[in-house]
C-alpha cells in the first residue's frame, strides 16, 4: 500500500507591509495562512489521523499475516524430504465404524466382506461408534443391540483384531447446550457407563469428546478413573486426541480471536498421553489449501506427538478416509496420499523405529476405493 500526501493548505503566502491605496485605507486581507495544526492537514488533522490509522491497521495485518505465512512455508518444506526404510504399517493400526454396525442394519454378509477388506492390512482395532453418550454421562443399552453379534462375528472372521465401543458427545465448552465434565456426577455416570460397554463383551473403549480445551483438568481426572476401570477389564482405554498447537500457544491465540481454541498445547497432549493405552490424533480438518501443506502438517504433527507420547502407548495418526468441503476442510488437499507421506515423514524425523505407532482410518463409510489404495501402497506395503 502506497502512501497518500495529505491535503495542501489552501491559504495566501503572509503580507508584506500593504501598499497605499488612493483613499488610504487598507487593502482587504486574505484568508490566513493555515498552520500546523489547522484542520486541513498536518499533524493533528484529519489527514494525518487518516494516515495513522492505515498504517496502525496495515502494521496489525502483517503482524498477524506474516507469523502464519511463515508458517506456511514452513510446512511445505516440511514435507521435501527422504522416507526412512521401514516406515510403513506395525500391525497396529485402527480405523472408525459408524453406528450401522451395533444398530442392526449390517449382516453376516457385511462382516465377510469387511475381513476381506482388513485381512491384507495392519488394521488391528476397531472402533465402533456405539453411542453417543447422553449429557448426564449415561449410555441407553439401546444404542448397540447388535453388539455381542458383532463381536462374535469379527472374533470369527478377523481373529486378533479388537472391537472397542466409540463413545462421544458434544462437551458445553463452548455453548449451553452439551456435556459438562466439570460435573462430578458426569463423569462418574461416563464411568458407569464404561464398565457397562466391557460387560458387554467390548475389548476397549474408544473416547472422542469435542471440544475439548486445551489444560481441562476434570478430564484428566476421567481419564484416570477409566484407566483403572479398563486395566481391571484387561481392556484397552484409547481417546481421539485434538491437534497440537502448530505455533507455540497458537490455542490460545485462536480461542480468543474465535472462541474455538482447536488445538492442545503439547504439554497437554502429552498429559493425556500418558494416561491412555492408545491416543489417535484427528489430523484432518486443518485448514491447509493444498495437498503439499496439509502433508507437511501432518509431519509436524506426526512429530510433535511422537516427542511427548511415552513408548508404553500406542499413537496413532489420523488418515482422512472421507471427502468434504466447508471451512477448515478442503477435500482436494487433505487426501490419503498427502497424509501418509506426512506421517512418514515425520515419523522418519522422529523416531523411526517406534514399535508403538499406526494410523487411524476415518471413517468406513465414506472411504472410497482411492482411499483404501492410497493406503495399501503408501503404508501397508
Amino acid at each position: 500500500m502506497g502512501k497518500r500526501d495529505a491535503p495542501a493548505g489552501t491559504g495566501a503566502p503572509a503580507a508584506t507591509d500593504p501598499p497605499e491605496v488612493a483613499d488610504g485605507g487598507v487593502p482587504p486581507q486574505g484568508p490566513p495562512a493555515p498552520d500546523d495544526e489547522s484542520s486541513t492537514g498536518g499533524r493533528g488533522g484529519r489527514g494525518g489521523k487518516a494516515k495513522w490509522v492505515r498504517r496502525s491497521a496495515l502494521a496489525l495485518v502483517l503482524a498477524l499475516l506474516l507469523p502464519i505465512l511463515g508458517a506456511e512455508i514452513a510446512l511445505r518444506v516440511n514435507y521435501a524430504g527422504e522416507l526412512s526404510d521401514g516406515t510403513y504399517t506395525r500391525g497396529q493400526d485402527a480405523i472408525w465404524l459408524g453406528h450401522a454396525w451395533v444398530d442392526g442394519r449390517k449382516t453376516d454378509a457385511d462382516v465377510a466382506a469387511l475381513a476381506r477388506r482388513l485381512k491384507s492390512t495392519g488394521i488391528r482395532d476397531l472402533y465402533v461408534h456405539s453411542g453417543p453418550l447422553e449429557h448426564d454421562g449415561t449410555l441407553p443399552e439401546s444404542d448397540y443391540p447388535r453388539a455381542a453379534w458383532l463381536i462374535e462375528s469379527v472374533h470369527r472372521e478377523l481373529p486378533g483384531v479388537r472391537v472397542q465401543a466409540w463413545l462421544g458427545d458434544k462437551l458445553a465448552t463452548e455453548s449451553p447446550d452439551g456435556l459438562r465434565l466439570q460435573n462430578a456426577s458426569t463423569r462418574t455416570a461416563i464411568v458407569a457407563s464404561t464398565r457397562q460397554i466391557l460387560a458387554a463383551g467390548f475389548e476397549g473403549a474408544h473416547f472422542d469428546l469435542e471440544p475439548l480445551h486445551s489444560g481441562d483438568a476434570n478430564y484428566l481426572d476421567l481419564l484416570d478413573r477409566l484407566h483403572e476401570v479398563t486395566r481391571a477389564h484387561d481392556a484397552q482405554l484409547s481417546v481421539a486426541a485434538h491437534q497440537i498447537d502448530p505455533l507455540p500457544a497458537f490455542h490460545s491465540f485462536w480461542g480468543t480471536v474465535t472462541n474455538h481454541p482447536k488445538w492442545w498445547s503439547q504439554a497437554y497432549f502429552g498429559q493425556v498421553a500418558r494416561r491412555v493405552d492408545q491416543i489417535a490424533v484427528m489430523s484432518y480438518d486443518t485448514m491447509q489449501p493444498l495437498q503439499s501443506l496439509y502433508g507437511g502438517y501432518v509431519a509436524q504433527q506426526t512429530s510433535l506427538a511422537l516427542e511427548v507420547t511415552p513408548d508404553s502407548t500406542d499413537l496413532l495418526m489420523g488418515l482422512p478416509f472421507f471427502h468434504e468441503n466447508r471451512f477448515g476442510h478442503r477435500g482436494a488437499a487433505e487426501t490419503v496420499p498427502a497424509a501418509v507421506r506426512g506421517v512418514r515423514l515425520g515419523l522418519s524425523r522422529t523416531d523411526a523405529d517406534r514399535t508403538n505407532f499406526g494410523v487411524a482410518l476415518y471413517v468406513d463409510f465414506a472411504a472410497t476405493e482411492a482411499d483404501w489404495t492410497a493406503y495399501r501402497e503408501g503404508w501397508v506395503r
